[in-house]
């Protein structure tokens, strides 16, 4: 089985990142500390636009990455942050073929 990284880009409603920041604050700590096969999973704010957010996650294996995707935290996530964004997200699903953590 290979892993899954993901990059994930999530576009603000203009002037609401810092609340979408906070919202998302939990299911960052979620994934880090209850989701055995999450290895990685960061959030960043883009340098270049006030708006944007970005997530790299990396996954043990598929089934890791559908288990956080389908979890009660990622719904209660999806939840809190609807009406924060200002488009559907953006995901970029990879298969990490070299590096440290391959």
């Amino acid at each position: 089985m290979s892993k899954i990284a993901v990059v994930a880009k999530l576009t603000c409603q203009p002037g609401r990142r810092d609340e979408f920041l906070e919202a998302a604050a939990g299911i960052v700590d979620h994934a880090n500390q209850n989701e055995a096969g999450t290895e990685f999973y960061a959030m960043h704010k883009a340098l270049d636009d006030d708006d944007t957010v970005w997530f790299y996650e990396l996954y043990a294996d598929d089934a890791a990455f559908m288990a956080h995707s389908t979890s009660d935290a990622m719904a209660d996530f999806i939840a809190k942050i609807g009406g924060l964004l200002g488009g559907a997200p953006e995901l970029i699903r990879m298969e990490p073929c070299r590096g440290s953590a391959v």
